[in-house]
């Protein structure tokens, strides 16, 4: 896999559910640690996903906010 985006993780796909125009996928970097994200339903198709399918979090952002209480 090659793409211009820095930000990729590694991550085991955890759950998926399937919706008319999107799919929500939840992904697992570390037990415990979870990332889900909405993706349109054919680009789930065209992924292939499934359970326990190893797949990347790709995060392409021009800002990163961090905050604190």
């Amino acid at each position: 896999m090659q793409i211009s985006a820095r930000n990729t993780i590694k991550a085991t796909v955890k759950k998926i559910i399937p919706g008319v125009v999107s799919t929500e996928v939840t992904l697992e970097i570390a037990p415990g640690v979870e990332v889900t994200s909405l993706i349109t339903k054919s680009s789930g198709e065209k992924l292939h996903l499934t359970v326990g399918k190893q797949a990347y979090i790709v995060i392409k952002a021009t800002d990163v906010m961090v905050a604190v209480d």
